[in-house]
């Protein structure tokens, strides 16, 4: 799938109501897992992430990573 022009995966886990997503922003991938019975909500709180990331990517001065720590 992708969101914002942000390819993304979202499947279930063999635990029950657990999903387990990924997306990546250039060379920045972000895993993890979130627990709902739904699959659209759990595409939907991944969705939530990417805009997070993007606003910080978006935010970051030139020269500095998003961390806050002065690029070599």
């Amino acid at each position: 799938m992708i969101y914002r022009g942000v390819p993304y995966s979202v499947a279930p886990t063999v635990e029950p109501d657990v999903w387990q997503w990924q997306f990546q922003i250039g060379d920045d991938v972000k895993t993890g897992k979130t627990r709902t019975r739904l699959g659209a909500m759990a595409a939907r709180r991944v969705q939530s992430k990417i805009d997070a990331a993007l606003k910080l990517t978006s935010t970051a001065p030139v020269g500095q990573h998003n961390d806050g720590v002065d690029a070599p």
